[in-house]
């Protein structure tokens, strides 16, 4: 899996990317969570949602928001994550400007930034927000949600507890128009520790494939 470095808004953006041969292939980002509590584009979960979306058949691509590993810039309390995170999906488009899907998916803080992208680029045709904290950050601006997607959260996550999730997913639940599916992962923590991932990645798994599985129908 190439190495890339990208423009981004304050300078150069660290990547891994990873295409497929089918030049149709839907495209995906994976955003890692916050970057002044360790967070990098090769956290666990991170890596592990990169690969299933590979698994899938899409082309995917995870990169490191600015002043992580060899991302410049500093950090900029999410406005500027934001940005980088619009310019690897331009990246992304411009590499793959045949990809009829394009998803995003982002763990923790990534959620956060995922889902705002989520209400800036309509060509997002689903998502994936892992242990969103929905009680660190505000996600009223999902008003309308354009699109559908999976929430997934462990029962035993002490970092984004389960009550504020629910409370988040309620909400969504009112808007017309759009289907959002919650699973919560029986005892896993925010980091889904073992056995937990592998309980996590299958249900991402089955979720986008049926959600794929419905639009080439």
């Amino acid at each position: 899996m190439p190495e890339v470095i990208f423009p981004g808004p304050e300078g150069r953006l660290e990547g891994r990317y990873h295409p497929q041969r089918d030049k149709d292939a839907p495209i995906a980002i994976i955003l890692h969570p916050h970057p002044q509590f360790g967070g990098t584009m090769n956290n666990r979960v991170v890596y592990n949602l990169h690969y299933a979306f590979h698994n899938m058949g899409f082309t995917v691509l995870r990169f490191n928001f600015r002043g992580v590993g060899r991302s410049q810039g500093e950090y900029d309390q999410g406005v500027g994550e934001l940005s980088d995170a619009a310019s690897a999906l331009d990246y992304l488009q411009s590499l793959n400007p045949n990809a009829k899907h394009c998803w995003v998916a982002g763990f923790s803080f990534g959620a956060w930034i995922g889902m705002q992208l989520l209400m800036r680029r309509p060509e997002i045709t689903g998502f994936v927000s892992v242990a969103p904290p929905a009680n660190m950050y505000d996600f009223s601006f999902l008003a309308p949600c354009p699109s559908s997607g999976l929430i997934i959260n462990g029962t035993a996550d002490r970092v984004a507890p389960p009550k504020d999730t629910h409370a988040l997913v309620d909400k969504l639940h009112e808007q017309k128009g759009i289907t959002i599916t919650h699973e919560e992962i029986e005892g896993a923590g925010h980091f889904f520790e073992d056995p937990h991932m592998e309980e996590m990645i299958g249900t991402v798994d089955r979720y986008v494939r049926r959600r794929l599985t419905e639009t080439t129908r």
